[in-house]
């Protein structure tokens, strides 16, 4: 009935409208009172559909509706209220007496709980980066974690974690990030005496993406081999820490883990994170070329990542076939794009692979072929480095062939049936084993309805039970009748 009048005033036509839609204002104040229930039930899962709802709600917010909402839950006069309220533009005067027009037939709930300080510290923060009004979003963010720091309800937790992510990036964003390094170190640290384990994952992954931006590998692993453990409890959260992880293990050269996190990764992460998951491929593809591997060209057409693929299709075309020459041209066009993806190292690392590649195909190709003729199809320097590497990959298996010093050249063996050598064997046990491996995971994540299913079926239960134990006693005693 309320909803049906709010309705029919609002058609009724003013020559003053407010200047946010009044509907903005009424999901705010539904999500607070979700977010109280949940605080008083103390039930996590309702703090999480509040945030959902919030961030369906998040291009909608103005700076009047969160006024009006700052006014209506916190307390006249209170710490928060002043500062969070000094944050916002200001609105003129026309405005702000019809937005207390609009919530006057209302009377205002005022609320001291944790968790709707926390929230509204999050809606505004979330509102100055929307605005990129990133200084104003410092000074906000620095607040909420001087708030958090005196706060410990597992409630807040989770209102915390997004508080947290956006602290970070609001420091990000200025440029400013090696700043907040010691104080989320210190957060971290409460996290972990406070057994928050959202928190540290949260935290973690910040420290992790914050050593990363600086290129501080070591440091990153350090601290992520002597972080505690535990299992994940947010999905985006753990494509992330996979995402960090494989990083790190491609640049200290362990390309198969590497490879590994990062599929799991892209495959793991939402369909909507399109940015996340070409970053997470663009790695993988170069990890898998470093392997030796030439990814499927369906990993280049995948939707809406096919300009962001495209120069590492064609730096993937010229490892394929082999050219060191058309490497050099792909690497030098696209230097500006690798380099601002942080990838042009690696790039560089590829260069053996392509002469590698080349000499494959030559030593199929031929059975005897001399050094200088090796030399002029990979487009080496001299002879002698040909030589070398010729010499380097026989050593490394990557070729079957013998190296003639004294006629200078190389003479290929002749290829064996691949299906008599245990090669096959052991391509097949690696895909079972990935599929195993997804099962298990797969199992892993299933989610199940909250405990209150388990009193209604086990009141339900018993009721059969009960039914059941007095047709029992009934039969017997008719039986007992029967035998007098």
């Amino acid at each position: 009935m309320t909803q049906d009048v709010e309705m029919k005033e609002q058609a009724a036509p003013s020559n003053s409208l407010p200047s946010f839609s009044p509907s903005t204002l009424h999901h705010l104040k539904e999500i607070a009172s979700l977010i109280e229930t949940g605080a008083y039930d103390r039930e996590v899962r309702r703090i999480l559909r509040a945030i959902r709802l919030t961030m369906a709600l998040r291009r909608k917010l103005k700076a009047s509706a969160l006024s009006a909402f700052l006014n209506f839950t916190l307390i006249p006069g209170s710490e928060a209220l002043t500062r969070l309220s000094s944050c916002l533009p200001k609105e003129d005067e026309h405005a702000m007496e019809v937005d207390t027009a609009t919530s006057a037939p209302q009377a205002p709930a005022k609320h001291s709980l944790p968790e709707i300080e926390i929230y509204c510290y999050l809606l505004v923060l979330m509102f100055l980066i929307d605005q990129k009004k990133y200084n104003e979003a410092k000074a906000c963010s620095s607040a909420s974690i001087a708030r958090l720091k005196n706060i410990n309800r597992r409630t807040v937790d989770v209102l915390a974690a997004r508080l947290y992510f956006y602290y970070s990036l609001c420091y990000e964003l200025t440029g400013d990030l090696a700043e907040i390094r010691g104080n989320l170190l210190s957060l971290h640290r409460i996290a972990t005496l406070r057994h928050d384990e959202l928190g540290q994952e949260t935290l973690l992954n910040l420290l992790l993406r914050n050593y990363l931006h600086y290129n501080l590998y070591d440091q990153a692993e350090k601290l992520r081999s002597k972080a505690p453990r535990f299992e994940a409890h947010s999905n985006q959260q753990f494509c992330r820490y996979l995402f960090y992880l494989g990083k790190i293990r491609t640049i200290q050269l362990e390309y198969t883990d590497a490879k590994e996190c990062l599929l799991q990764a892209a495959r793991k992460a939402p369909i909507a994170a399109l940015g996340f998951r070409v970053q997470c491929n663009k790695w993988a593809i170069i990890v898998r070329l470093l392997l030796g591997e030439i990814p499927e060209r369906t990993v280049f057409m995948q939707k809406g990542m096919k300009k962001a693929l495209r120069p590492y299709f064609e730096l993937t075309n010229a490892v394929r076939i082999g050219d060191l020459e058309l490497f050099r041209s792909v690497a030098e066009k696209f230097s500006s794009t690798f380099s601002s993806g942080r990838t042009h190292n690696l790039i560089v690392r590829l260069r053996h692979n392509v002469i590698r590649t080349g000499l494959r195909n030559i030593s199929i190709s031929y059975s005897r072929i001399s050094l200088v003729d090796v030399a002029k199809k990979l487009r080496l320097d001299s002879v002698a480095d040909a030589e070398s590497i010729v010499a380097k990959a026989i050593r490394d298996g990557a070729i079957d062939a013998t190296l003639d010093h004294a006629s200078r050249c190389m003479l290929s063996k002749e290829t064996g049936d691949i299906y008599s050598m245990t090669e096959p064997q052991t391509v097949f046990n690696s895909r079972i084993a990935f599929c195993l491996n997804m099962h298990n995971e797969a199992v892993r994540a299933l989610r199940f309805p909250p405990n209150s299913h388990k009193e209604k079926e086990s009141a339900e239960k018993q009721r059969e039970r009960r039914q059941q134990e007095q047709e029992l006693a009934k039969h017997i005693a008719e039986e007992d009748d029967d035998e007098f």
